[in-house]
């Protein structure tokens, strides 16, 4: 009877009652030494940001100077490249009146001038003028997989077998916005531009190619540039305008030499 009267009285242990008294103090020490560290750890990321600030305001001055230095060097090269170009053009229009005043006035000497126009011609090393096509190629805008928008580029492999194709039709010359293109010319991708002759070109790109306009587009349709453009039009968006011209002009390529060849 005295234990069920002591269980009735006292239902708790005591011992529970001497860890619940301390729990208090425990709990405040807890709380204590957390803000603490919650203030360590603050002030710490106060300092990184800091010095990280610092860091990025005191290298600004010497970002922007690099950037400066290099946009000018840019330009330089562009005002080198320019000069070179126009002093090869008017090295090469000395280098064809020396040449045909060289070959004399006879028929032989005629002939050979008309021999040397025409394979200037074919090679690319002249201007040309004549009838042709105009194609205008760029980018185009489709949807993915998950029905986002994207942009589909033109690549380098797309004006490949835009230019072979034409090749195959019976073009005679062939220019991308203005550079004609030769037996030594590579359409490649370089970056995030395509580049012809070494110079990087943007969209829209125009081809110009000479030859008889109607037999040459028709041509177009029969090789796999047809097919291939059309699909690239009709699925992924991209221009593809083809239209006939009556004059194109296109530019010769100065200083054009052959590495290696013979005649017989």
């Amino acid at each position: 009877m005295d234990l069920l009267k002591q269980i009735a009285e006292h239902p708790i242990d005591p011992d529970y009652a001497v860890v619940a008294a301390r729990q208090p103090d425990q709990r405040k020490r807890h709380t204590t030494r957390t803000r603490l560290a919650f203030a360590v750890i603050a002030v710490v990321i106060g300092a990184l940001f800091t010095v990280a600030a610092l860091q990025t305001t005191r290298s600004r001055p010497l970002v922007a100077k690099e950037r400066d230095q290099l946009v000018a060097r840019i330009k330089s090269a562009e005002a080198n490249r320019t000069r070179l170009r126009d002093q090869a053009d008017s090295l090469a229009a000395e280098n064809a009146r020396l040449r045909s005043t060289g070959l004399g006035n006879d028929a032989q000497a005629e002939k050979l001038r008309t021999q040397l126009s025409e394979l200037e011609s074919r090679t690319g090393a002249a201007a040309v003028v004549g009838p042709g096509l105009k194609i205008m190629v760029d980018d185009g805008t489709g949807k993915n997989q998950s029905g986002a928008q994207v942009t589909n580029q033109v690549l380098d492999v797309d004006l490949q077998v835009l230019v072979n194709g034409l090749w195959t039709a019976g073009a005679e010359a062939i220019q991308i916005n203005g550079q004609r293109l030769t037996a030594l010319t590579a359409i490649r991708e370089a970056g995030q531009a395509i580049t012809v002759n070494y110079h990087s070109l943007t969209p829209p790109y125009e081809i110009d190619a000479i030859g008889n306009p109607q037999t040459l587009q028709a041509r177009l349709l029969e090789t796999s540039a047809g097919p291939w453009w059309n699909a690239l039009k009709q699925n992924q968006g991209m221009r593809y305008d083809v239209s006939q011209a009556e004059q194109l002009r296109l530019n010769g390529v100065p200083g054009l030499t052959v590495r290696t060849g013979r005649t017989r």
